[in-house]
C-alpha cells in the first residue's frame, strides 16, 4: 500500500455490483471525504464504477449512479469491490477478467462484505489472507480451500485489503488512513461519525457466544463452541457430556433451561442454519450440501430442512428436485 505523496490525491475506484451493501458502501467512501475535510485539501478521490456503467441496484432497493463502466478506467491507485447478496452472479467474465487486468497493472486490490468472494473467483486472493462476513464464511471455505479465511473485522495483507462488512469497513478505511496520512486526522474523522473506539484488524466480528444467546453458563458456552466447530461432523450428545464432564442427562437439563431445547435440537438448527446459508449463496449440489451439513441422507436433509424453514432445499435453491432413484443412489 503506497501513502500520498502530498502532491496528488490517492484514487479509488469502488465497483459496485447488483445487490450491493450500501452500508457496507457509505461505511467505506464516507471517511475518505471526511479526511479530504479534515486536511483542507483533496487526499483522496475516488470513482464508482459498475460492469455496464449504468445505475446499480443495492439490497436494500437503493439505486446508485456511477462514473463509468469497466472499460472508463485505465488504470485505479486502489479498486474496492463492493458487493452483498448473490455474490457469485456477480462474478462475471468481464468483472473477473478485468480485476485481473487492474491486479497486473499493480492496483491494490480490497472487497467489501462479499466482494472478497469475487477476488477469490478472480484468483487476487490466492496466497493472501481475507476475510468475509461471517454468515458467508462457511460458503467460502467451501469453495475456495486454499485460502486462509479468518474471521477477523477486516484483513490487510499486503496489497490485498478486505472486511466483513457493516460498519467494519469503516475500521478498515481508517486503518488505510491512519497508514497514508497524519493519525491525527483519524481522530477527528472518527468524532465526526461518533465512532469510537476505533477498533483494530485483530478483533473478531462476530459476538461471543454469551452475547450471542444470552447466557454465560461457563459449560453451555463450551459446548456450543464446540457444536459450532463441528458442523460438517457432528459430535454425539454423550461425547459432547463427557467434554464438559457432566452426564448426558445433565446435558439436556442444561440446555432445557437455559435454550427451551435439547442439545441435539440446537446441534440441528444450526447444521440448517449453515445449510441455508450454503444454498443460498454457492452453487454446491443439495446433496453437497447435505453432506457439508453433517447429514449423510439427503431424504433426512429434506425432511429436517422443511420441518425447520418450511420449504424443501429445492425450493429454496430454486431448482426442480432430484428423481427418486439419484436421492437413494446418494443416500
Amino acid at each position: 500500500m503506497r501513502g500520498s505523496d502530498g502532491t496528488e490525491p490517492i484514487s479509488y475506484a469502488f465497483l459496485l455490483v447488483e445487490e450491493f451493501s450500501l452500508i457496507a458502501f457509505a461505511s467505506a467512501i464516507e471517511p475518505l471525504r471526511l479526511a479530504n475535510r479534515g486536511a483542507g485539501k483533496d487526499i483522496y478521490e475516488w470513482t464508482l464504477l459498475s460492469e455496464t456503467g449504468g445505475a446499480v441496484c443495492s439490497s436494500c432497493g437503493a439505486r446508485v449512479e456511477v462514473s463509468g463502466g469497466l472499460d472508463d478506467v485505465v488504470r485505479a491507485a486502489r479498486v474496492v469491490v463492493v458487493s452483498g447478496l448473490n455474490a457469485h452472479k456477480a462474478a462475471t467474465k468481464p468483472v473477473l477478467t478485468w480485476l485481473r487486468k487492474q491486479s497486473r497493472l499493480g492496483s491494490p486490490m480490497g472487497a467489501l462484505c462479499t466482494g472478497a468472494l469475487i477476488l477469490a473467483k478472480a484468483g487476487l486472493l490466492d496466497e493472501k489472507r481475507c476475510t468475509i462476513h461471517w454468515e458467508n464464511q462457511a460458503a467460502f471455505s467451501e469453495e475456495f480451500l486454499d485460502i486462509e479465511l479468518t474471521n477477523r473485522l477486516f484483513e490487510i495483507d499486503g496489497n490485498r485489503f478486505t472486511c466483513a462488512g457493516g460498519i467494519a469497513a469503516t475500521d478498515m478505511m481508517l486503518t488505510l488512513i491512519a497508514r497514508d496520512v497524519d493519525p491525527g486526522i483519524v481522530s477527528l474523522i472518527t468524532d465526526q461519525i461518533i465512532h469510537t473506539p476505533l477498533r483494530g484488524e485483530r478483533e473478531e466480528q462476530r459476538l461471543s457466544v454469551p452475547a450471542r444467546i444470552g447466557v454465560r453458563h461457563p459449560k453451555l458456552v463450551s459446548i456450543i463452541q464446540m457444536m459450532e466447530q463441528n458442523l460438517e461432523e457432528p459430535i454425539s450428545p454423550s461425547i459432547l457430556a463427557q467434554h464438559a464432564k457432566m452426564s448426558t442427562r445433565q446435558l439436556e437439563r442444561l440446555f432445557r433451561r437455559y435454550l427451551d431445547r435439547s442439545p441435539k435440537r440446537y446441534y440441528m438448527e444450526l447444521r440448517l442454519q449453515k445449510a441455508r446459508n450454503l444454498l443460498l449463496q454457492t452453487e454446491m449440489s443439495v446433496i453437497n450440501v447435505a453432506l457439508a451439513s453433517g447429514f449423510t441422507s439427503p431424504s433426512h436433509f429434506s425432511k429436517c430442512y422443511r420441518s425447520y424453514f418450511n420449504r424443501t432445499p429445492y425450493r429454496e435453491r430454486g431448482s426442480p428436485p432430484v428423481a427418486a432413484h439419484d436421492v437413494a443412489d446418494a443416500s
